[in-house]
């Protein structure tokens, strides 16, 4: 019996060592001192699969199973209204859908602004993901990845993030001696806030980022759709026409200010869905409709 138990021990120990494993790594995203921070205490909490009060910014990479790498990145934004992320749902659990296609992911936990922990809060968040894109494509070839094909995706405020870096790539908030370009290859925006304007502002975004009165001049900077240009990356966006908290309009309206600079967009709205996608469309519905603009605008291979 012993002589039986460690053969399949042995056997075990061999199917373990033969299964591809993800790879997942958490960094800290600023090698040293975090610019724009505020000393104060670290009161990061976290609850069924969010987080709060985030002031250590990292980035958790999750690269594909060896050998089924296909060069691809894509930096993951959750979303949260700019009060918390939904670190579990939207992203770990994208990231880990990305590696089935080859693509690595890194899953941003960025700053949430805050006045205690930082000097100017609403520049805080850009200069996570503009670090982020930073790390990714100096440590490319460290990551088997393509640097011309570096995207950014984000969900809800994770999206107006994600489209602040897709058009504010040109101003550089953070320190970037090797002139490292920022601009993300790609953006894939899901239920995103993009308008701080009017009716289809989402306030409570706006009031944690920019603070109860902001001027109309932050207004309009953080109002990314209108900020694209001839140079802002192609997107892919998603949203529902049914979305009661960041009215589809966000996404309409980003999508003609693309289509009127003639940047390459796409873009599927689902007549059901509410915010969060929480019951329809199905992640695979969605995802897979992601996966297949990556597939036809050549960031990954087609089947």
């Amino acid at each position: 019996m012993i002589k039986i138990s460690c053969l399949l021990a042995a056997i075990g120990l061999v199917q373990l060592l033969s299964t591809p494993l993800l790879a997942q790594t958490e960094i800290e995203l600023y090698p040293g001192r975090i610019p724009n921070a505020i000393e104060a205490e670290n009161q990061e909490t976290s609850e069924k699969g969010s987080v709060r009060n985030v002031s250590k910014p990292t980035l958790t990479a999750f690269l594909p199973p060896a050998g089924t790498a296909n060069g691809a990145a894509v930096i993951v934004c959750p979303g949260g209204g700019y009060g918390g992320l939904v670190i579990e749902r939207e992203g770990y659990r994208v990231a880990k859908e990305l590696n089935k296609s080859g693509i690595a992911a890194f899953v941003l936990k960025y700053r949430l602004p805050s006045d205690r922990i930082m000097k100017d809060k609403a520049i805080g968040p850009l200069q996570d993901a503009q670090q982020a894109i930073k790390t990714v494509r100096e440590r490319a070839k460290e990551w088997q990845i393509d640097p011309a094909k570096i995207g950014i995706m984000g969900f809800s405020a994770g999206g107006h993030l994600a489209s602040t870096a897709g058009t504010h790539y040109d101003s550089t908030f953070i320190d970037n001696p090797q002139k490292t370009s920022l601009r993300p290859d790609f953006m894939i925006l899901v239920y995103p806030v993009i308008s701080f304007e009017g009716k289809i502002g989402h306030k409570g975004s706006s009031a944690n980022l920019l603070g109860a009165s902001p001027s109309t001049e932050r207004v309009n900077y953080f109002s990314n759709d209108l900020q694209v240009t001839a140079a802002t990356p192609p997107a892919y966006l998603t949203h529902a026409g049914d979305d009661t908290v960041v009215p589809v309009s966000n996404s309409i309206r980003f999508y003609e200010a693309l289509n009127a600079k003639g940047v390459a967009a796409d873009m599927h709205i689902y007549s059901q869905g509410l915010h969060g996608y929480p019951k329809t469309p199905s992640f695979d519905e969605w995802f897979g409709r992601c996966l297949h603009w990556m597939r036809t605008s050549g960031f990954i291979p087609g089947n």
